[in-house]
Order: C-alpha cells, then structure tokens, then sequence
C-alpha cells in the first residue's frame, strides 16, 4: 500500500490525533449528548461541568478513539475585557 503521508499511522487509542469540537445550544444539550454517547458505547474522558463561570461542557471518545468534545458558551456571562 502506497503512504502518501510517509508519516505512521496514528493509534487514537494511545493518542490524540485530533480533536473535534460541536458547539451547543444549551447545557441541556450537552448533558443529552453525554447521555447518548454513553449508550451508543463512547467513553467519556470529561464528565460535563462548568469552566470560568460561562463554559460548559465535556469530553468524549468515539468507538474508533476518536476524541471529541462540546460545548456551550453563555456569552451573556462572558467577562468583559
């Protein structure tokens, strides 16, 4: 088989090759996609919660390894700068 890449191919289990991100609507919806990763078999590396007073979100694992996470953010909580 033909490496374009000539570079290894990454193991998602003992690394991460990438992280993709899925913005939300509300807390509710990450606590629903936390919810169906759980039962669709996914891991979760970050149970949900909050970060400096208007993020909140988690983390997860898809079946491949993949690393995702999601996230809310309450702009009306945002510190100004």
């Amino acid at each position: 088989m033909w490496n374009v890449t000539v570079n290894k191919i990454s193991d998602s289990n003992q690394g991460t090759e990438v992280l993709f991100s899925i913005g939300a609507e509300s807390r509710e919806e990450v606590d629903e996609m936390s919810d169906l990763v759980v039962k669709a078999g996914g891991k979760v590396y970050a149970e949900a919660g909050d970060t400096d007073g208007w993020m909140y979100g988690f983390g997860f694992a898809d079946l491949d390894g993949h690393r995702w996470n999601m996230l809310y953010m309450d702009v009306t909580k945002m510190p100004n700068e």
